[in-house]
C-alpha cells in the first residue's frame, strides 16, 4: 500500500469513527447540561465546595466562578511545584524554579499545556498525577462550561441568566470527562502505552554511558489530555514518546479523542437551541476547513522535491517511521486546527508550506472544530461576523438564532478577534527587536522568526505545541508565554460570558422572510470565508516574513 493511499484510508476511518460518535455523544452531553438531577458524587462535591448548584447566574457572577476556580488553580499547581522536593513520590527532582513553575501553572490551567522542561526529568508522580493530571480535567470542562454559557444566551428568553458555573464544571468533569477518559486510558494500554508508578531505571548500557527512564501514569494522561484538547506530554517527545503512542492504531485513536467532543458539540449547540439544522450548519463550516488542511498538508508533505523524498515516501524528516507522512500530517493538523499541542512529529521539520500550515490553524482561533468548548464558542462568535457581514451588504439589521446583533453584541466580537492577534504579533514583535531573546533561536532567517511567531502564536491560542528549535526555558519566554497564555485564555472568556449575557437579556424575534437561512449551506460558504478572510488580513504580513518566505525559498 503506497504511503498516500494509507493516509487517505486514516482519514477516511477518522470521519466514519467521528460520525459514529457524533449523535449519541451530542445528544448526551446536551442531556447532561440540561438535565435538573444531580448524580450522588456531584452532590458531595457541591457540599465540599460550599456552591449551590441550583442557583442560576447572571453573566458577571458566572465570570466569577471562572476567574476564582482558575486563580486558585494557578496557585495551587505553583505551590504544588515549588515545593516537589520536599513531597513523597517526587523520584528525587528538585523543586521547579519559579519562573518555569509559573509558566507551566499558567499553561496548564489555560488548557494550553506548553512545555518549556523535560517532563521525565523534571516532575514526579505527585505533580503529574494531582497537578497536571487534575488541570487537564477541570480546564477542559471550564472551556465546555463556557460554551455551554453563549449557547444557553442564544436558548435564553428576557432572563439573562447563563445557568450554574459550579453544576456545569462538575457535570463537565464527572459525567463527560472522566468516564470516556477511563475508556480512552484502557484502549492506549491495550495498544502498549505504560501505566504505572514505577521510578526510575536504566535500560541499557550504550558507548559513554547508560539510559535511563522512569514509568508513571502515562495512559491515563495520554487519554484526557487528548481528550480535553489539553497537550502536554508526560515524556519530552510528547505524544511521539512510544510510551505515549505505541503504533499507528494508537495513533489514529489519540486523533480521534482530540475531535471527538469538539465536533459532537455542535450537535448539543443544535439540541439546545431547538434546531439542529444550525448545528449542521457549524459541523459542516468545520468540517470543510478541518479536511481542506488536512489536504493541503498531506500534499504538501508528500510532494517530491528530490531523490530523497523520493526514497522516503515524503519528508520524512522529523516524523516517526511507526506513523508515516500520512499519520504525522493528520496529527499535525489536528492538534493545531484544536486547542491541543500535542506532537508526534517536530513541526520545525515540516516543509515551509507544512510549518505555515500549522500556524494558520491555531491563528485561525482554533475552531475547526476548535479546543473542547473553546472551538465552539470561537466559532459562534465568527457566525456572529459572519451576520453581521450579510446584514451589512443587504442592508437589514443581523439576527442569528432569533437574537438581533447590535451594536453592544459587535463590539463584544470584534473584542474577542482582536485580542489574541495584539497579543501575538506585540509579543513577537517584542522578543524580535529585544537582544537577548533572540539568542534562544536555533536557527537564523524565516525559520529562526517563525519559531518565535510559532511560540506567541501557540501561547496566546491556548495550543501548547512547539516549533522545536527555540530555547524557551529562559526568564524572558517563561514569563512572557505564561502571560500570553493567561490572557489569551481569560480576555476572550470575559468578551464571550458578556455576549451570552447581553444575547440572553433579548427577546426572540420571530423569523420573517427577509432573515438570513443561518442552517444552508450558502451560510456554511459565508462563514467559510469570513473566517479565512480575517485570519488572513490578520496574519498575512508576519507569516509572508516566516514560512511563506522559507517555502518559496525553497
Amino acid at each position: 500500500m503506497s504511503p498516500v493511499l494509507a493516509g487517505v484510508l486514516q482519514v477516511l476511518a477518522l470521519v466514519v469513527a467521528l460520525g459514529l460518535a457524533y449523535r449519541p455523544l451530542g445528544d448526551h452531553m446536551a442531556r447532561v447540561y440540561t438535565s435538573p438531577r444531580h448524580l450522588r458524587a456531584e452532590k458531595w462535591i457541591y457540599k465540599a465546595i460550599g456552591a449551590n448548584p441550583d442557583t442560576q447566574m447572571r453573566w458577571p457572577a458566572y465570570l466569577r466562578g471562572v476567574l476564582a476556580f482558575s486563580a486558585v488553580s494557578v496557585l495551587f499547581l505553583y505551590l504544588l511545584q515549588r515545593l516537589q522536593g520536599s513531597l513523597p513520590g517526587s523520584l528525587g527532582f528538585s523543586s521547579i524554579d519559579p519562573d518555569q513553575a509559573f509558566n507551566t501553572a499558567a499553561s496548564f490551567v489555560a488548557n494550553t499545556n506548553w512545555q518549556s522542561y523535560y517532563g521525565e526529568q523534571a516532575m514526579g508522580h505527585v505533580v503529574q498525577t494531582g497537578g497536571l493530571a487534575v488541570q487537564n480535567f477541570v480546564s477542559a470542562a471550564v472551556g465546555i462550561a463556557v460554551a455551554v454559557a453563549l449557547v444557553r444566551g442564544f436558548a435564553a428568553t428576557r432572563s439573562g441568566e447563563l445557568g450554574n458555573f459550579w453544576a456545569d464544571l462538575v457535570r463537565g468533569t464527572v459525567r463527560i470527562l472522566l468516564p470516556i477518559a477511563v475508556i480512552g486510558a484502557l484502549v492506549l494500554v491495550a495498544c502498549g502505552a505504560i501505566q504505572n508508578f514505577s521510578g526510575i531505571h536504566e535500560v541499557g548500557q550504550f558507548t559513554g554511558g547508560s539510559q535511563q527512564w522512569n514509568g508513571g501514569a502515562v495512559a491515563s494522561q495520554e487519554a484526557i489530555k487528548e481528550l480535553g484538547t489539553n497537550g502536554g506530554g508526560y515524556f519530552n517527545a510528547n505524544s511521539a514518546h512510544p510510551f505515549e503512542n505505541p503504533n499507528g492504531l494508537s495513533n489514529l485513536f489519540e486523533i480521534f479523542l482530540i475531535l471527538v467532543i469538539p465536533f459532537a458539540l455542535t450537535r448539543t449547540f443544535g439540541r439546545m437551541v431547538g434546531s439542529l439544522k444550525q448545528g449542521y450548519a457549524i459541523l459542516a463550516t468545520m468540517g470543510v476547513i478541518w479536511l481542506g488542511f488536512t489536504a493541503l498538508m498531506m500534499w504538501t508533505e508528500f510532494a517530491h522535491h528530490g531523490p530523497a523524498f523520493d526514497i522516503a515516501g515524503g519528508a520524512m524528516e522529523g516524523k516517526e517511521n511507526r506513523f508515516g507522512v500520512g499519520g504525522s500530517s493528520i496529527f499535525a493538523v489536528a492538534t493545531t486546527l484544536t486547542s491541543t499541542g500535542a506532537v508526534n512529529s517536530f513541526h520545525s521539520s515540516f516543509t515551509g508550506l507544512g510549518g505555515g500550515i500549522t500556524m494558520l490553524g491555531m491563528q485561525l482561533g482554533e475552531i475547526a472544530p476548535g479546543g473542547t468548548g473553546s472551538g465552539l464558542y470561537g466559532m459562534l462568535i465568527m457566525a456572529i461576523i459572519a451576520v453581521f457581514i450579510a446584514g451589512l451588504m443587504v442592508g437589514r439589521t443581523p439576527e442569528y438564532l432569533g437574537k438581533k446583533i447590535g451594536t453592544r453584541e459587535i463590539k463584544l466580537a470584534a473584542c474577542y478577534i482582536l485580542v489574541t492577534p495584539a497579543l501575538v504579533l506585540c509579543f513577537t514583535a517584542a522578543a524580535m527587536a529585544l537582544p537577548t531573546p533572540g539568542n534562544s533561536m536555533t536557527n537564523s532567517g524565516a525559520h529562526g522568526f517563525s519559531e518565535i511567531l510559532y511560540a506567541y502564536t501557540s501561547g496566546a491560542n491556548n495550543n501548547g505545541s512547539a516549533f522545536a528549535g527555540l530555547n524557551a526555558d529562559t526568564q524572558w519566554f517563561n514569563t512572557t508565554i505564561g502571560l500570553a497564555m493567561l490572557l489569551g485564555r481569560f480576555l476572550p472568556m470575559v468578551f464571550v460570558l458578556a455576549l451570552a449575557g447581553s444575547l440572553a437579556g433579548q427577546r426572540p424575534v420571530p423569523a420573517t422572510v427577509g432573515t438570513l437561512g443561518t442552517h444552508k449551506p450558502l451560510f456554511s460558504g459565508l462563514l467559510v470565508a469570513t473566517i479565512m478572510i480575517i485570519a488572513g488580513l490578520t496574519y498575512f504580513p508576519a507569516l509572508a516574513l516566516g514560512p511563506l518566505a522559507e517555502g518559496l525559498a525553497s
